[in-house]
């Protein structure tokens, strides 16, 4: 299923590589975060690039635009597949990204990787929100940052499932929406953490998911291909229902 990529969020690169393993196949990629990159560096991902795997490297950029495209160019040469920005750091922060990466690519001769923004994240909700000085509502926050990631160039935008629909009515079929978040249904292992806006695996695609991440229900599962071919059979069923 390669709307489904699954967050190798474990403790080290040996069970990072031992998961990618039992999981290639059942997923379209695998999203490297600040955890297993904090503690095993660019490594782990060439590795899993060189195994032929789609690398989403998750660090959430959010610099000044110098900083950040050079961070964008450095993940272009490991060869990841897809790299995010947070959209809240501007219009001219994400057009320098997504430059970088263009420019690097040619240089180097190799796909240029997908650029998305950050919009809000699913462990935020209203009150947080506006703890931070932020008025409206999530959504208008949602849609104010990815009018900004279009303006910008980007290729699209990490939003939670419940935004999903109204991203895509807005952005077009082209644009791509990847959504976390993912609780309920075939990602029942556990409950939703830390996540304030969830959705099951089938309401996310329904919604207009382009990709869906999901972390611990299946890596936390007891048989983890089995959980990832539970959710990529349920967003099957789901299209075929569509």
């Amino acid at each position: 299923m390669d709307q489904l990529l699954i967050a190798l969020d474990v403790e080290d690169g040996a069970r990072a590589l031992k998961m990618a393993d039992a999981l290639r196949g059942a997923a379209g990629g695998f999203k490297i975060g600040n955890r297993l990159f904090t503690m095993e560096g660019p490594a782990i991902v060439r590795t899993l690039v060189e195994r032929g795997d789609r690398i989403f490297l998750d660090l959430k950029y959010h610099d000044i635009p110098n900083t950040a495209a050079t961070a964008v160019s450095a993940a272009t040469s490991l060869g990841v597949w897809m790299v995010n920005v947070h959209a809240s750091g501007g219009e001219r922060m994400m057009r320098a990204a997504r430059e970088a990466a263009l420019d690097t690519a040619a240089r180097e001769n190799r796909t240029p990787p997908l650029v998305i923004g950050v919009t809000v994240l699913t462990s935020i909700d209203a009150a947080t929100q506006a703890s931070i000085g932020i008025s409206g509502s999530v959504l208008d926050q949602v849609l104010r940052l990815t009018d900004l990631a279009q303006i910008a160039g980007l290729d699209g935008v990490v939003a939670s499932p419940q935004e999903t629909r109204v991203v895509r009515q807005r952005c077009g079929n082209d644009f791509v929406i990847v959504t976390p978040g993912i609780r309920g249904g075939g990602a029942r292992a556990i409950g939703k953490d830390d996540h304030e806006r969830t959705m099951t695996p089938a309401g996310a695609a329904d919604a207009g998911a382009s990709y869906i991440v999901v972390g611990r229900p299946v890596i936390g599962a007891a048989d983890p291909r089995t959980a990832a071919e539970d959710i990529a059979d349920e967003m099957t069923a789901s299209a075929r229902r569509s």
